[in-house]
């Protein structure tokens, strides 16, 4: 019997990189899994890709298209037995180039937004259900011109907590993957050429204990444990940073 046999998943972010691989890892687990992309122009490639899966647009940054989302999963499956907030946004600047717009961006996605999905989907999750936000090592660590994004998770990983300690009573556990830098498509849209984000992953590479990045399927590993087999976890971080934090 797979892990997952019967579980219905929402993954938002859910159809590149680690929500991608993560998807993919649910439905071979034998997950009913939805997984929601914000770009329409994506949409029929993701489908493409993630033969089997259910790929539907949506963008977390607007909180009623999020219970648009959840609505429209629990009208056509009956709940949601794993919600998967994965949907973020990234972006760099030093204290003095930060904006308001460029602040109100990452916190519309990664906060505001990874709130009411979850406030969306939490009351049609049943108990034995399970929540899992994505954070970030940069929730934890000190990086000059991530000041904004690193923000963002530190908040992350506060939902994990609260949320974690509200919803337990219901049976609901509700935690929360960091991953440290990880190989996802994220890179290609910095605006970087080939070569600089190279030199870049370079750079970070010297600064892994483990001395590479992580891969997309490696967190979606993680995601699957918090999913199916932690069941005596809740409120808790698993950083995924190849010592990156702790060392």
């Amino acid at each position: 019997m797979a892990k997952l046999d019967g579980k219905i998943a929402l993954i938002t972010g859910g159809t590149t990189g680690i929500g991608a691989a993560t998807a993919r890892l649910f439905k071979a687990e034998g997950a009913l899994v939805v997984a929601t992309g914000a770009n329409p122009n994506g949409l029929d490639a993701a489908r493409a890709e993630l033969a089997g899966i259910e790929v539907v647009l949506s963008n977390q940054a607007h909180p009623k298209a999020s219970k648009a989302l959840v609505d429209s999963v629990v009208a056509k499956h009956g709940r949601i037995d794993i919600l998967f907030v994965n949907a973020g946004v990234s972006g760099s600047a030093m204290l003095d180039q930060i904006t308001e717009d460029g602040f109100d961006r990452i916190f519309d996605i990664n906060v505001r937004g990874a709130l009411f999905v979850a406030q969306a989907a939490a009351s049609h999750i049943p108990s034995g259900g399970s929540i899992i936000f994505t954070g970030s090592t940069a929730g934890s660590v000190g990086v000059p011109s991530v000041i904004v994004y690193s923000a963002s998770k530190a908040a992350v990983r506060s939902f994990a907590r609260t949320l974690g300690a509200e919803l337990a009573p219901r049976g609901v556990r509700v935690n929360v993957v960091s991953p440290g830098p990880t190989e996802t498509p994220l890179f290609a849209k910095t605006g970087r050429s080939p070569e600089e984000i190279e030199g870049f992953k370079s750079v970070i590479r010297s600064r892994i204990p483990l001395g590479r990045m992580g891969q997309s399927e490696e967190i979606a590993a993680i995601a699957l444990f918090l999913a199916a087999d932690a069941t005596f976890v809740t409120g808790e971080e698993i950083i995924a940073g190849g010592g990156q934090v702790v060392m």
